[in-house]
């Protein structure tokens, strides 16, 4: 994995860089970030950069080419070492570690390092059992630490979502980072920091990672996913910045629908208070299926968004498509501060109905309707 692989975050990599130029590296670094976000690849960049054999001083970037870095891209490195959530299974029926699911794991990764712990669970086969770091793995992770790198300058050990540790394996966790072990790299990369131990916080450097700016996103599905623009655009608004949720919704789209247009239609015929049309137009909703119905409403609410920061400042909505600029001038007159909450509480609302199977026709005439008079309020 290399920093280059990874969108945006230009502020994180630069501060992750000259924390190894300058040999200010911390024992103890904590990725935090949403699910989905870039957390646990911008560790995994920075494990490589870190065991780089040829890492220029002016690099930017590990070389991608010496025996270290081929050796962490495909995870199989004796020096870079995992603790992850798991749960016993079909295959692990008792003492379930992290280091029993390895070849698992690796495959995970590999396939997509923007996943979440519900696909984790998915791909180790745990049903509905909950996932997390036990007190055994505390055992593992101390004889683990207590050997020398075989063949890198740095031990690293990545802990992925900490926040699920056992009592007894933070307590473990929190002595190795009291008294760290020498030439030893901890990176957690977490989604819920909050739920971490302070005493742990209080020992870690943190490392924020933010979502991804709309037109970042956009530009990265574009030229390296290969999606076509518009649908880039259109993923790019419905993820909010979340690479993991753009990549999922990629992957779960059965056809390619032009919300945009379909939203700019939808919203004249409401202004316009064209029953007629909106009867029209709900056969079309109807003919979405129901997950792209839900990932419309989706839409819906996030367009929404844009359209009222829009007509509060134009700065707040700095990439705005040109084939959406028309469109999105225009209706920000109808959609204010007096009326946003009642419109985006009747999106809501729909996307709720139509996730529990009510009929998807009449949640879209009812909702045109009474948007239809919500938007004369503005």
């Amino acid at each position: 994995m290399r920093f280059s692989d990874i969108p945006g975050q230009q502020a994180v990599k630069q501060v992750l860089r000259q924390s190894v130029r300058r040999n200010h590296v911390a024992h103890a670094q904590l990725f935090r970030g949403a699910e989905g976000s870039a957390a646990l690849t911008l560790a995994l960049a920075y494990a490589a950069f870190l065991n780089c054999e040829n890492r220029a001083e002016a690099a930017d970037d590990s070389c991608g080419q010496c025996s270290s870095c081929q050796k962490i891209d495909k995870l199989v490195h004796p020096d870079l070492n995992f603790i992850v959530p798991v749960t016993t299974t079909k295959a692990v029926a008792k003492d379930a570690v992290s280091s029993k699911f390895a070849a698992e794991w690796r495959a995970f990764v590999l396939e997509n390092p923007y996943q979440g712990l519900n696909d984790w669970m998915q791909a180790i086969g745990a049903d509905n059992k909950q996932g997390s770091i036990s007190k055994e793995e505390s055992l593992q992770l101390l004889r683990l630490v207590s050997l020398k790198a075989f063949e890198a300058q740095f031990k690293i050990v990545v802990i992925w979502l900490p926040e699920l540790m056992h009592s007894a394996a933070a307590n473990a966790v929190l002595k190795l980072l009291e008294e760290p072990p020498p030439a030893t790299v901890f990176l957690l990369v977490s989604y819920a920091p909050e739920q971490l131990l302070p005493t742990i916080i209080s020992r870690v450097q943190p490392v924020v990672v933010r979502a991804l700016a709309e037109e970042e996103l956009t530009h990265w599905l574009r030229d390296e996913q290969k999606v076509p623009e518009a649908k880039a655009r259109q993923l790019a608004l419905l993820a909010e910045g979340n690479i993991g949720r753009a990549l999922a919704a990629q992957s779960t789209a059965t056809d390619d629908h032009d919300y945009f247009t379909l939203f700019a239609a939808w919203m004249r015929t409401c202004y316009g208070n064209k029953v007629s049309e909106m009867l029209e137009k709900s056969d079309e909703f109807q003919k979405l299926g129901r997950e792209n119905q839900k990932e419309f409403l989706h839409y819906a609410l996030t367009a929404l968004r844009k359209v009222l920061l829009f007509g509060l400042d134009p700065q707040l909505v700095p990439h705005l498509p040109t084939a959406e600029q028309p469109f999105v001038q225009g209706f920000s007159r109808f959609v204010t501060p007096r009326n946003a909450g009642p419109l985006t509480q009747q999106l809501n609302d729909a996307h709720y109905h139509v996730e529990r199977n009510a009929n998807p026709r009449m949640v879209f005439v009812d909702t045109s309707l009474r948007l239809a008079e919500l938007l004369r309020q503005a």
